[in-house]
């Protein structure tokens, strides 16, 4: 059932497709990180691949939306499926509160009709996706022209078990004007405005959580014409999806299973490490592993988060590896480091020449909780 608060009835991320003029690379991306391809589409080029409640389509059909948004943005996330009660309704009341419909999509049910959709970030898609209640994932997927593969391509799963956040990057001067359609629209809530500055480039983001509560979505806005907002906004021509988090119960293991893979991390600098187990006290992990994988360390007195983020990997998305342990953040007290590491990778690929002044703060002012 929708209500005031959450209008459309919202309840959670359901799938994300992607689209790249080289789909055999991020299929072979999607393995490394343990996804297995379980189904395809009867009659479209689309593969789904799946790691516990994690689901990732692949288009590769030609004269589609997703090969449209390819050609205009390279490798990228076209689309993404949130769970709601009853699509059709919640796509109506979308409508209503100022989303724009999107007539024709490449998901449809079996018998024709069209999954419900809007146009969301970047012109991307969000489709409305029935929870369908006492179906099996694979029949839920069935009722939309999927089958199961005789022959699964299975990966052995990284511990990865849902998306727990999506950022945003968006031009200079729109990122209120985004907040207000994920508030509007949907009925995210305000949870916390950064104000973050590196030592050459700068960014504010305003984070918002879900009206159900389960994935967040922090909107970052450059201020600096060759910070790496505007940098990913040149390259993927447009705002979009910046990175997608995914939640680990156990971050050290996650990174020891991808051990060899061809997926590379941003390195931390070795001071940030002094001193940051007695700011976040209790960590019951193995100290020495988390430094030497540079994963970062940010909590308080009710618990703590692991994080850790890679390289550039879809044309410009990245992905972040996450660990809660009760602790709902964003891991702002690693801001600092994290933004040394991303202009240390910008002064690598010679977006600018090394800082004269290595220092990075981050300052965070706290909205709402």
């Amino acid at each position: 059932m929708s209500s005031t608060n959450n209008p459309v009835g919202l309840r959670g991320i359901d799938f994300v497709e992607f689209v790249s003029p080289d789909p055999d690379a991020l299929d072979r991306l999607f393995k490394a990180f343990g996804f297995s391809r379980t189904m395809r589409h009867a009659s479209k080029r689309i593969d789904l691949y799946v790691q516990n409640d994690i689901v990732f389509l692949l288009n590769r059909e030609p004269r589609s939306f997703g090969a449209s948004f390819a050609a205009l943005h390279g490798p990228s996330i076209c689309s993404m499926g949130w769970r709601v009660v009853d699509a059709h309704v919640a796509a109506e009341v979308a409508v209503s509160r100022g989303a724009r419909r999107r007539p024709e999509a490449d998901l449809a049910y079996a018998g024709g009709a069209p999954v419900p959709a809007i146009f969301g970030i970047g012109d991307s898609l969000i489709y409305f996706m029935e929870l369908g209640e006492g179906l099996s994932g694979a029949e839920k997927w069935q009722r939309l022209g999927f089958v199961a593969l005789d022959a699964p391509d299975l990966a052995p799963g990284k511990g990865f078990t849902v998306i727990d956040h999506l950022t945003n990057n968006v031009e200079k001067g729109t990122m209120q004007r985004w907040a207000a359609f994920y508030k509007e629209v949907f009925g995210f809530t305000e949870v916390r405005y950064f104000d973050i500055r590196g030592a050459k480039t700068g960014l504010t983001s305003y984070a918002l959580r879900s009206p159900d509560g389960s994935f967040c979505i922090p909107i970052n806005e450059a201020d600096e014409k060759k910070s790496q907002i505007n940098e990913y906004l040149d390259e993927y021509k447009g705002p979009g999806i910046q990175h997608l988090a995914f939640l680990t119960d156990d971050i050290l293991a996650s990174l020891r299973t991808l051990e060899g893979s061809p997926i590379e991390m941003l390195d931390i600098d070795d001071e940030y490490y002094a001193g940051i187990f007695e700011r976040v006290p209790g960590v019951t992990e193995d100290q020495g592993e988390i430094r030497r994988r540079n994963v970062l360390v940010d909590g308080d007195e009710q618990g703590y988060l692991l994080q850790i983020f890679t390289k550039n990997l879809i044309g410009p998305i990245f992905v972040e590896i996450i660990q809660r342990k009760n602790h709902l953040s964003f891991g702002e007290g690693n801001f600092g480091a994290l933004f040394r590491s991303i202009e240390r990778d910008q002064q690598r690929r010679g977006v600018f020449d090394a800082p004269d002044d290595q220092s990075s703060r981050a300052n965070v002012t706290t909205t709402q909780t």
